[in-house]
């Protein structure tokens, strides 16, 4: 085979097709050309929504690619996006709830019902301690400034509105999101 700019010379002058493959990358797959199936998806990182094809071979994910057809992205992630597959994949990824004790050095998995009873019992709990019926320099105020919620950037409308509504039939006030910040 000929040196590339030899094949270049040879017929290919912008150097797009024949003069720029080798023997080596002529025999290269996409790794999207074994998937079974492909599920869209919305990237997790930020406010955005940028579209996500996700590719699934066997099972587990083999690809995660910007979406064409997403009239948000059109088919383009930013680098934490493209990056997706790592957070979801990664050796470091975390598949237990984790805890770690008050004053303890070291975290224990916890089952998610357990991690969610202690979650609710100290809400319930916080909310008992802390709630304000009256204030006297404003009357009635029925309230708790012992819980707050700053949401994140990853909550659509719908998940914001939600949030609002449970946290304000909690009595809080402090409500905020860093989206806004």
């Amino acid at each position: 085979m000929a040196w590339p700019l030899v094949r270049q010379l040879a017929g290919d002058p912008l150097g797009l097709g024949r003069a720029s493959q080798s023997p080596r990358s002529a025999e290269l797959e996409a790794r999207t050309s074994h998937a079974d199936r492909v599920v869209r998806s919305v990237c997790p990182y930020c406010a955005v929504g940028c579209g996500q094809r996700v590719f699934v071979e066997d099972g587990r994910i083999t690809q995660i690619e910007g979406d064409p057809d997403s009239p948000i992205s059109r088919g383009r992630l930013c680098p934490k996006g493209a990056a997706t597959k790592s957070l979801v994949t990664g050796p470091g990824r975390e598949y237990k709830v984790k805890h770690r004790r008050p004053h303890g050095s070291s975290w224990e998995s916890l089952d998610l019902d357990a991690a969610m009873d202690m979650i609710a019992d100290r809400v319930i709990e916080t909310r008992r301690q802390t709630w304000e019926d009256t204030v006297p320099e404003r009357g009635k105020v029925r309230r708790t400034m012992g819980i707050a919620s700053l949401g994140g950037a990853t909550l659509d409308n719908e998940e914001n509105y939600l949030m609002k509504k449970l946290y304000t039939a909690l009595g809080a006030v402090q409500i905020e999101n860093h989206a806004r910040i």
